[in-house]
This record gives C-alpha cells, sequence and structure tokens, in this order.
C-alpha cells in the first residue's frame, strides 16, 4: 500500500518515478494482482492520472481496462473506475481553454484511441451490455463513454450498434431511467446515434421514442422548459427531417395535435428566456420539417389538412399577430406559416381571413406587406413576409383573383389600405430592396394566370398633377428606361418577363409602345461592365418572348421584322449569348435550388425561384424561335394547324368509339341472355329425357308382365308373339328415336358454342370498324335464328311427350285388361294402335332428318364467317403498317404522337368513308 500512498500523493523516501513509470507499474499490478482491492486500487491510480497523462494512459492501460470490464463483472465500483478512465482518455473536453493546434492534437488523440478501442466490435457490444447494469457507477460512465465514441467516429459505432443484438433497444431502455441525469445524458447519446442514419433512426422511433419524448417535453414544461426540453426537440429534428418514414409514422400516430400546447402563448410576452427562444425556435423548425417542400406533395398535403385541423395552423396565426414576440421568432414564426399553406387551398383560405388585432381590423396579408416595403424593418423579416406572401398564392388563382382586384378602379377604396395599394408603393419607392420586393410578389400574383395577367392590363396610376394616367405596364417600362439601380431593373425585368409570357395580349400592349423595343434593343447590343451583364440577360429574354408569343397584330412589330432587328443591331450569336447570362450566374443558381429566398445581404437578393422556373422552360424556345427562317415557321404553323384538325378529327372518332362500344355491349347483353336460356333449355330437356327412360323402364316391365300372361294362353300364343314382337320393335324404334335427339342436341349445344366463341372473337379483336360490327350482327341473327330452332326442337318434344303420355295410359289399360284377361281381338286392336304410333315416330324421324340439314347449312355459315374475319384481319395488318408509316412521318416533323387508340380511330374514319362510297355506287 505505500506505493499507492505515493502515487496518490503521500512522500516517498527515494526519487519520484516518472508518469510513464507510475502507469507501468500500475497496469502492472492491474494486470498481475489476484486481489480485487488492489486492482481496484490500481484502476483508481489510473483514473486519477488519465487527464494529466492522457497519451501514456491510453498507450499503456487501454487493453488492461477493456480485461477489467470482461472479467470484473461482479465488482460495479472497479467497472466504474475502468469506464471514467476509458472515457477520459477517449473524450475531447471542450470545456477547457486551448489554442488551436493545441485543441486539434486533443481531438487527434481523441480520434486515434478511438479507433483503438472499436477496432474490436465486440468492445462496443460489451459497453452495451454494461449499459444494462442499473448501478449508477456502472450506468452513467458507460452512457458518457459510448458518447464519447461516436462522436470522434460516428459512422463506425453506428454501423457497429445496428448489427448489434438488440443494440438501439439497449439505449432507449435509458429514456425510461428514474434518475435524470442518465436520461439527460442518453438524449445526447441518442442524438448522436440518429445523426444521418435512416435505418437508425427508423429503429429509434418505432422503439416508441415520439412517445416518450413528447412526454419528457411536456413534463419539463414544453418551450419554458430548460436544456432537456432542447435536447428533446434536437433528437426529434434528427428522427423526422429527411426521413419520410419517420414523418408519416409521426403524422399518422397522432403526434402532429400534440405539438399545438407548445405555441400557446401568453398576452405578456415581455421578458422572454434565451432558453425559451431557443426552445421556441427548435419547436418551429419541427412544424416546418413537416410541411417542408422538399418532401412527397402527397405527405406534405396530409401534414397541412393535419395542421389545420387540430388547430396548430389558428395558434401560428395567434403568435405572428401577437405583440411582444422577439424579432427572431417572429420571423421563424412567419417561415413556419408560410409552408403550412403553401400549396393548401384550404389553409391559404384561412390565411386570408385572419386579421391583425388593430382598429380598424386589418389583414394580416396587408400588415404583412407593410413590414415587407418599410425599409426600416429588419433584411431577414421582409425575406420572410416575402415567402409568406409568395406560399399564399402558389396555386391559388382565387388568392391571385383577390391581390389583383385591389388594384382594379372599380374596387379601390381610398379609405383604407389595400394589398395592390402596398405593391404598387414598394413598386415605385426610392428603395431598391423594396422594388424588388414588390416586383416579385406582383409577379406571383400573376404566376400561370392568364385571366389575371389581361386584367393587370386595366390597371392606371395616377403619376402627376394635371397628366394623364398611364398603364402600369407602361410606367414600369418607363422606370426601366430612367437607369435605376441594378436590383430594382432586375425585379422589373423578371415581372414583366412573367406578365407577358404565354399571353399574346400583353405581348401586344408592350410592343404598342413605340420605345420599347429600341430601348430592349440599345441595351442588350451596349458593351456594359459586368453588373450590367445580367440586365442585359434579362432585356434578351424580354424581347425573346415578345417574338414567341407574339401574334403579329401589330404590323411594325411582328415576329419576323424583330428577328431580322434582332439580326442588324444586335446579331443572333451576340443575343443568345447575352441570354445565356441569366443561367450562368451564381445567384441564379443559387435561387434555384429551393423555394424560400434566403440571401446573406440585401445586395444579393436578385433572383426569385419561381422565376428561374420561367427561364430554365423559355431559354431553349426563344434560342430556337430567333434562329428559325419565315418558312421553317410557316411549315411549324401548318403542323401545328394539321395536328389540330387531326386533333378535332381524333376527338369526332372517339366519340364514335364510345356508341359503338354501348351498341357492343347491348349485344354482349343479348349473347349472354341467350345463352342463359339455351343453358335453361337444355336443363328442361335433360329432364325430359330422365323422364322418357323411366317411362321405356315401365313398359319394359309391362312387357315382360304380359309375355307371361300369353304363355298361360295356349290357344293365342301365336298372336301373342306378333304383338310381343310388335311391342319390342316400337320399342326400339323410340330408343333410337331418343337417342338421336340426344345426339342432335349435343351437336346443336356443340354449334351453340361455337357461335358464343367467334362472338367473343369478333369483340376482342377491332371491334370499331364497320365489317366487324355488321359480323357481329351477322351472329346475333343466326344465333336469333338457331334460338327458333331450339323451340321448335322444345315443341317436338313436348309432342313426344304427349304422346309418351298417351301410350303410357294406353299401357295401364292394357295392364288392367290382361289384368282381367283380354281375348286376341283386343291385342289385335292394340297392334293396330301400335301401327299408327309407328307412323308418328316415322314423322318424328323426317323432322330430325330436316333439322340435321338446318344444321349443316349453319356449320357452312360458320364456315364463312371465320373466311371473312381471316380478310379482316389481313386488312387490319394493311392498316397497322400505313399507321406507322404515318406516325414516323409525325416524329420526323418533330411533333407529339397519339398512342393506338387514336389511330384506330382514324382507321375506323377511312373504313366508313369506304363503305359510304360502296352503297352510293
Amino acid at each position: 500500500m505505500n506505493f499507492f500512498r505515493g502515487v496518490m500523493g503521500g512522500q516517498p523516501a527515494g526519487p519520484q518515478p516518472s508518469g510513464a513509470e507510475t502507469i507501468q507499474k500500475l497496469c502492472d499490478r492491474v494486470a498481475s494482482s489476484t486481489l480485487l482491492e488492489d486492482r481496484r486500487d490500481a484502476v483508481r491510480a489510473l483514473k486519477s492520472l488519465s487527464k494529466k497523462y492522457r497519451m501514456e494512459v491510453g498507450t499503456q492501460a487501454m487493453d488492461h481496462l477493456v480485461h477489467i470490464l470482461q472479467t470484473d463483472r461482479s465488482d460495479s465500483e472497479i467497472l466504474g473506475y475502468a469506464l471514467d478512465t476509458l472515457f477520459n482518455i477517449i473524450c475531447n473536453d471542450e470545456e477547457e481553454e486551448q489554442d488551436e493546434n493545441a485543441q486539434k492534437q486533443a481531438d487527434d488523440l481523441g480520434t486515434q484511441f478511438t479507433d483503438k478501442f472499436i477496432q474490436d466490435s465486440e468492445n462496443v457490444t460489451l459497453l452495451l451490455t454494461l449499459l444494462e447494469e442499473f448501478d449508477f457507477h456502472v450506468r452513467w460512465p458507460g452512457v458518457k463513454l459510448l458518447t464519447a465514441l461516436l462522436k470522434n467516429q460516428c459512422a463506425q459505432v453506428q454501423g457497429i450498434i445496428l448489427v448489434s443484438p438488440m443494440g438501439v433497444s439497449r439505449l432507449m431502455d435509458l429514456l425510461a431511467d428514474s434518475r435524470e441525469v442518465i436520461r439527460n445524458d442518453g438524449l445526447l447519446l441518442l442524438q448522436q446515434l440518429t445523426k444521418g442514419n435512416a435505418a437508425i433512426q427508423k429503429i429509434v422511433a418505432f422503439e416508441n421514442a415520439f412517445e416518450r419524448l413528447l412526454d419528457i417535453i411536456t413534463e419539463e414544461g414544453s418551450s419554458d422548459g430548460g436544456i432537456v426540453v432542447e435536447d428533446c426537440l434536437l433528437l426529434l429534428l434528427n428522427l423526422l427531417k429527411n426521413n419520410s418514414s419517420n414523418q408519416n409514422f409521426f403524422k399518422e400516430g397522432s403526434y402532429v395535435q400534440r405539438m399545438k400546447p407548445w405555441f400557446e402563448v401568453g398576452d405578456d410576452n415581455s421578458g422572454w428566456s434565451a432558453q425559451k427562444v431557443t426552445n421556441l425556435h427548435l419547436m418551429l423548425q419541427l412544424v416546418r420539417v413537416m410541411v417542408s417542400p422538399v418532401n412527397s406533395p402527397g405527405a406534405t398535403a396530409s401534414c397541412q389538412k393535419s395542421m389545420y385541423q387540430c388547430g396548430l395552423l389558428q395558434q401560428l396565426c395567434t403568435i405572428l399577430m401577437a405583440t411582444g414576440v422577439p424579432a427572431d421568432i417572429l420571423t421563424e414564426t412567419i417561415n413556419t406559416v408560410s409552408e403550412v399553406i403553401r400549396g393548401s387551398q384550404v389553409n391559404q383560405d384561412y390565411f386570408a381571413s385572419v386579421n391583425a388585432p388593430s382598429n380598424p381590423p386589418r389583414p394580416a396579408i396587408v400588415v404583412l406587406l407593410m413590414s415587407m416595403v418599410n425599409e426600416r424593418q429588419p433584411f431577414v423579416l421582409r425575406c420572410a413576409v416575402l415567402y409568406c406572401f409568395q406560399c399564399f398564392l402558389y396555386k391559388n388563382q382565387k388568392g391571385q383573383g383577390e391581390i389583383v382586384a385591389t388594384l382594379l378602379p372599380s374596387t379601390i377604396d381610398a379609405n383604407s389600405i389595400s394589398a395592390g395599394q402596398l405593391l404598387c408603393g414598394g413598386l415605385f419607392s426610392a428603395d431598391s430592396l423594396s422594388n424588388w420586393c414588390a416586383a416579385v410578389a406582383l409577379a406571383h400574383a400573376l404566376q400561370d394566370n392568364l385571366t389575371q395577367k389581361e386584367q393587370l392590363l386595366r390597371v392606371q396610376l395616377a403619376t402627376s398633377l394635371g397628366k394623364p394616367p398611364v398603364s402600369l405596364l407602361q410606367q414600369c417600362t418607363n422606370i426601366l428606361s430612367q437607369g435605376s439601380k441594378v436590383q430594382t431593373r432586375v425585379g422589373l425585368l423578371m415581372l414583366l418577363c412573367t406578365w407577358i409570357s404565354n399571353c399574346p395580349i400583353a405581348v401586344t400592349h408592350f410592343l404598342h409602345n413605340q420605345e420599347n423595343v429600341p430601348f430592349l434593343t440599345g441595351q442588350i447590343s451596349e458593351n456594359l461592365g459586368e453588373d450590367e451583364r445580367l440586365v442585359q440577360g434579362l432585356c434578351a429574354l424580354l424581347l425573346g418572348i415578345c417574338i414567341y408569343y407574339n401574334d403579329n397584330s401589330l404590323e411594325n412589330y411582328t415576329k419576323e421584322k424583330l428577328k431580322q432587328l434582332i439580326e442588324k443591331r444586335i446579331g443572333k450569336e451576340n443575343f443568345v449569348e447575352k441570354l445565356g447570362f441569366i443561367t450562368k450566374h451564381e445567384l441564379y443558381s443559387r435561387a434555384a435550388q429551393k423555394p424560400q429566398p434566403v440571401f446573406p445581404s440585401p445586395e444579393q437578393m436578385l433572383f426569385d425561384h419561381e422565376f428561374t422556373k420561367l427561364v430554365k422552360e423559355l431559354e431553349g424556345v426563344i434560342t430556337k424561335a430567333v434562329h428559325k427562317s419565315s418558312e421553317e415557321e410557316k411549315k411549324e404553323e401548318e403542323v401545328k394547324k394539321t395536328l389540330e384538325q387531326h386533333d378535332s378529327i381524333v376527338t369526332q372518332y372517339k366519340e364514335l368509339i364510345r356508341e359503338q362500344d354501348a351498341q357492343i355491349q347491348e349485344l354482349k347483353e343479348q349473347v349472354a341472355s341467350m345463352t342463359s336460356q339455351n343453358e335453361q333449355l337444355q336443363t328442361s330437356i335433360t329432364q325430359q329425357l330422365s323422364q322418357i327412360q323411366q317411362h321405356k323402364d315401365q313398359y319394359n316391365i309391362l312387357k315382360l308382365k304380359l309375355g307371361k300372361d300369353s304363355q298361360s294362353q295356349a290357344n293365342s300364343q301365336g298372336d301373342s308373339s306378333q304383338v310381343n314382337g310388335l311391342q319390342t320393335e316400337e320399342i326400339t324404334q323410340l330408343r333410337d328415336e331418343v337417342e338421336e335427339l340426344r345426339k342432335q342436341n349435343a351437336l346443336l349445344q356443340t354449334q351453340l358454342s361455337d357461335k358464343d366463341t367467334l362472338v367473343n372473337t369478333l369483340v376482342s379483336i377491332h371491334l370499331y370498324r364497320e365489317q366487324v360490327h355488321a359480323s357481329v350482327f351477322d351472329v346475333g341473327a343466326e344465333l336469333l335464328f338457331f334460338w327458333q330452332e331450339l323451340e321448335a326442337l322444345r315443341s317436338q318434344v313436348q309432342s313426344q311427350m304427349t304422346e309418351i303420355h298417351t301410350l303410357q295410359t294406353e299401357r295401364q289399360e292394357l295392364l288392367k285388361r290382361a289384368e282381367a284377361g283380354v281375348n286376341t281381338e283386343e291385342v289385335r286392336s292394340l297392334s293396330e294402335s301400335r301401327a299408327g304410333l309407328e307412323q308418328q315416330l316415322a314423322s318424328a324421324t323426317s323432322t330430325v332428318a330436316i333439322l340435321q340439314t338446318e344444321k349443316g347449312k349453319l356449320q357452312t355459315e360458320v364456315q364463312e364467317s371465320k373466311k371473312e374475319q381471316d380478310d379482316l384481319l389481313m386488312l387490319l395488318a394493311d392498316q397497322d403498317q400505313k399507321i406507322h408509316s404515318l406516325k414516323q412521318r409525325l416524329k420526323d416533323l418533330g411533333e407529339t404522337v397519339e398512342d393506338e387508340d387514336d389511330l384506330d380511330a382514324r382507321d375506323q374514319t377511312d373504313d366508313d368513308e369506304e363503305e359510304d362510297e360502296d352503297n352510293e355506287d
């Protein structure tokens, strides 16, 4: 024990050993001591030296410490010392004030020891097993050590834990620990564990993480809680961000509804703590993760619906209009509301109805726009308001119409401030940022809405007293020509490009001003500085739109004359080069990435996200239009007209096909009905045949009985033999007739099946041709004729049943007479009656022969029908070849060719016309 007293601060008699020597001796004692107490003291000493001599302890003692974790599982104290020592040598202490080089060396050392520890994956598995120990001195240092390992080598440790049995589940148990320090450090551990690993994120989510985390947030006071709430929110963000599976699980689990109480702020919003601001900021980010524009549209729409139904959107709008809310929270709330309403008509309608608590009440949209065009407001707040306005108008034609309506003369109210007035005020103010924001906001009111583009042409502005009003379109071009700031001109050019694109009427209005085209050509042709190149590109885009969407209604500015002007004043290649400046600009690429306008500084606020889509759509077609000659354009117009005519013909054919489909469906129903009737007839015939067989059996029994009676009468033996012979012959004939009828019925049934097959074949092959329909009607007529034959056959069977009934009656009388002892004269009389029956049977046989002849005729007709179908198939092959060649010609002309349904309809018309000509002939 004297050795340990020296290490722990005693006064040894000899010279003081160095740190490395002391650590070596302690390691030897850990490895060789047989007493648990000695090993425990040695590990305690290593722990005390591990911070000061981090390199030496890590290099010499790590293997011994791991061995302690494996062998001394029964002693929690030595396990705790070993885990603390490993933590000290692996953890990079960020709290110490070190210079940059020292901190880098410490980080490298921690990474080096982490690599050594996880080189054997069983070490991490051992650590996970130790976390199951409930003892505080084992579990807490185990949590800290695993957290440090994840910080240093996150991906490698995640991989080991992922393949470890129940690895993630063991870590999830930490959230249920009643000791807050372990639970809180468990949150930090799970934060590191879930970074960037979707598989682990899914496992943690399905281990009931959402329920536990939301419970902890509620217990800790929601937004008023401390650092624990922040840790829970950070973990929730890890689980939900860019993980559609977890987002869907969160929504389906009704956890969105549990977010609403987070945003219930009181009337007194003064004195917000820094922690509350942080918590609420993370809560708003969590809402945005669920409705982010980068999510799938279906998932986003579903979350937006849930947020409206549970009242979360209403709660956010309350914060939006509240007073005393910190600026950064207000900004993030505006961004959050923006994405909750983006593209959702119900949410957009609700937002339009929100009023600010002012006197008189003003719509929230108007209040926000007032902040956007106010140059004294913070830049990030103005960007957030612009984003909110864009999201309100996204795919919202109703909202677009309401905004444009506030600019029209018939709806202007002089006593109130409208959104249109604020936008016009910002558009023509002295602040270039207000100009840009107002121009982009107004462009979103026109996005993909031809009606509002035409309506905005009616807007007139009073520029000064005594001068006539000018149109909004003209005023925008006037400001452009005055040479204002680059940001202002870029905003106005984006507005004009969005306004007149895909709107020939607006193009005509723009070209009607004689000064606009010379101004644009002058701007494009000049050699200006780097800052002006973007303006030149936008001017080229605007001029290109005037060419592409020109309806040639103005004689001086037709497509051809504008292209000639470009060739003379600018040059086609130079024009295309200037047009390409737009997409090459660095800020263009940044704006194209996401809808939210995020800019480091006001000077870099040049491009709008939706405008980048418009440029991408128009750049190619404008370049192509400028290089085309007038002859090529005429050919294209002819092709377009041909295609329009073709579309009209196809529409007619589609209507005809629908009618023919209805007729074919009726025929199918008739065939099905006739098939059902035939089945019923077959059942009836089967029953009748059974009854005939029963009568034959009874007749045979009677015959045998009569034979015995005739033997007892010797004087009439010869006559009786004749009678029996006649009876036998008659029965034989009846049997043959029945068999013949059965065969005939089987043949008729086979023929009916062939007919049904033929009808189905005709329906499945191109039923849209008139010849096929004629064949179907012929088959229907044949089936009707066949049904009539079956009715005649049924009548014959019923007639024969009557005869059999008569024979049965005669048999009964014969039986009675035999019992009474009849004489030879009566037997002879009976023989005469049977002779008459033979004649009837002969008549029936004749009828059967006639039916067989008719059957032969039907078979011949079936063969002819099959031959006709073969001819039709040959015609179809020829027509398909013609269709293929026509389709190839259309493809060569660069046009989109529709599928076989439309081409089949075209062939149908050709067949109809040929048939009409034949009929006329």
